[in-house]
């Protein structure tokens, strides 16, 4: 999510990010669901970087989700990416949010 945003917000739209991408992907969240149920909640600086990370999970085959607030002139806000290495690879480098 952005950490642009403040907390309340960051936490918000983590949880918009997080119904969004259950309604695309029922068995990816299904599957995690009964086998993991790891989260890792990490920030980028903002909108643009954001949309960096959905263009490299588009690249490379990861699901993914996006939410745009409609409150914020439905910029994104937030993204969820299906577990595993990919997308743990992609977000290696990223801090943990809300520190």
């Amino acid at each position: 999510m952005r950490a642009d945003l403040c907390p309340g917000s960051q936490a918000v739209q983590a949880i918009h990010a997080m119904r969004e991408f259950v309604e695309r992907h029922p068995e990816v969240d299904r599957e995690w669901f009964l086998n993991s149920n790891y989260l890792a909640l990490l920030s980028v600086e903002d909108e643009n970087e954001l949309h960096w990370f959905i263009d490299r999970a588009a690249t490379q085959g990861i699901k993914y989700a996006a939410f745009k607030e409609p409150d914020l002139d439905n910029q994104v806000t937030a993204l969820v990416l299906e577990p595993g290495k990919r997308s743990k690879r992609l977000c290696a480098r990223l801090p943990l949010a809300l520190k």
